[in-house]
């Protein structure tokens, strides 16, 4: 069955991807729309000096939304804030982890908790740019805020609530009614809504001679290796063998299966080089905030592309991908889990064995992961630094891009095929069917 085909002849999928690019226009229109008190002009300047921040790195996943001081400012990173704090409150919390145990249940009670703290972080993260609004001004010494004061704060702070909540909404909209995740698809919109642009100037670039054309033809060619590459590692996991004893319950025999339990190399996904990011990027941020000389001296050591930089970001990056795999799987649990269902690894004992075995793959997929997570995101910077040119995905986007784009397109086949079975056993009577 063609793709295009078989989209043509399923008006559910058709419904779906529609509404889905619906409300993604939505969203990019709302970026367009500027939040009150702001001289746009004066902020646009100021954000041409602040590449290599944090608010370059946030207005990267808002789609330049920051840039604007749109409606959409903070885009969804609150959500995501909040979903991942969560996450690790249910490893200390033994009140959380009971309900992430209770199924759907404690899953719709978990989602609940992440809106309210999704609401919360919005709240204090619109006053703190507020606040840091009123001490911003441009190259030429014009203020950023025109009436500064509390009203322009809480009006502020509110607005840029108010249009995180709604990309929450917006984004479970898509996952219900729309395809693929809707969360993903925003900062997936985001990212690639900036891509004409680099393209342009990219060509500019190449008409005023600046970037040779072999040059830029070689470059396009290591890019769309690099999209292979990632699209390769994020397919593959190490498989172990899980074997079940048989068991007799009345007269019927159950287990007697061989199975296997998939480890992915990349467990933690696009977690740890965000992570690492905010944290390499915060001296910069206050120096541009404040202005005291030792601090300047260390920002600009630590700009992109110098070996500290990258040195530290890469042992931030191997950090964040052990620890995010340690609390997303417990070995302890996987190893119990098998226990209570008969299954047992061939050649290791239950229990305690199969629990170090387990840690023990883990262990080395994950440096394999890191080693691969650096390498991405260490390579655009390299790039920039080494040969001046205008590398439009960062590592971190270019994992995101792709990532979502491979998730969209796997649920998109899904639907695909449960349409070409459907259609293969329309009417055809099965034994204990209704017709």
């Amino acid at each position: 069955m063609k793709g295009i085909e078989g989209l043509a002849q399923t008006p559910e999928l058709r419904r779906r991807i529609g509404f889905t690019l619906l409300m993604l226009a939505v969203y990019r229109i709302g970026v367009q729309i500027p939040a009150p008190g702001i001289d746009v002009t004066a902020l646009a300047s100021f954000f041409a000096r602040a590449q290599g921040t944090l608010f370059g790195l946030f207005d990267m996943f808002s789609g330049g939304a920051l840039q604007r001081l749109s409606i959409f400012a903070l885009g969804i990173m609150p959500y995501i804030s909040a979903s991942i704090i969560l996450q690790l409150l249910t490893v200390a919390v033994p009140k959380l982890e009971a309900l992430k145990k209770e199924g759907e249940a404690g899953r719709k009670k978990i989602s609940q908790y992440t809106r309210y703290g999704t609401v919360f972080l919005s709240l204090i993260q619109g006053l703190g740019i507020a606040i840091g609004l009123e001490s911003m001004t441009a190259p030429n010494g014009a203020a950023v805020v025109a009436v500064p004061g509390w009203g322009f704060r809480l009006l502020t702070a509110l607005t840029l609530m108010s249009g995180t909540v709604f990309l929450m909404w917006l984004g479970e909209q898509i996952t219900e009614r729309g395809i693929g995740n809707g969360i993903s698809l925003i900062i997936f919109a985001g990212i690639v809504a900036r891509l004409p642009s680099a393209v342009v100037s990219t060509f500019s670039l190449v008409k005023t001679g600046d970037i040779n054309i072999a040059f830029l033809l070689l470059l396009l060619v290591m890019m769309v290796f690099v999209i292979i590459f990632i699209c390769f590692m994020e397919r593959s996991h190490r498989r172990i063998p899980i074997h079940y004893a048989k068991r007799v319950v009345g007269r019927k025999v159950y287990g007697g299966q061989t199975s296997h339990l998939p480890l992915k190399i990349n467990t933690a996904g696009v977690i740890p080089p965000i992570f690492a990011s905010s944290i390499i990027m915060f001296p910069a941020t206050i120096a541009n905030l404040i202005h005291v000389s030792w601090m300047q001296s260390f920002a600009r050591a630590m700009q992109p592309g110098s070996v500290a930089y990258e040195t530290l970001f890469v042992i931030l990056i191997i950090f964040f991908c052990y620890f995010y795999t340690a609390i997303t799987y417990n070995p302890v649990d996987i190893a119990d889990n098998l226990k209570k269902y008969g299954g047992y690894i061939p050649g290791i004992r239950p229990g305690r064995k199969s629990v170090e075995f387990i840690d023990r793959i883990l262990s080395r997929i994950t440096l394999i992961g890191a080693i691969y997570i650096s390498f991405i995101c260490v390579l655009p910077s390299i790039l920039i630094a080494n040969f001046n040119i205008p590398f439009y995905f960062g590592g971190t986007a270019l994992l995101i891009v792709v990532g979502v784009a491979m998730d969209t397109m796997g649920q998109i086949e899904s639907h695909l095929i449960t349409r070409n079975y459907e259609g293969f056993v329309k009417g055809v009577r099965l034994k204990g069917r209704n017709v």
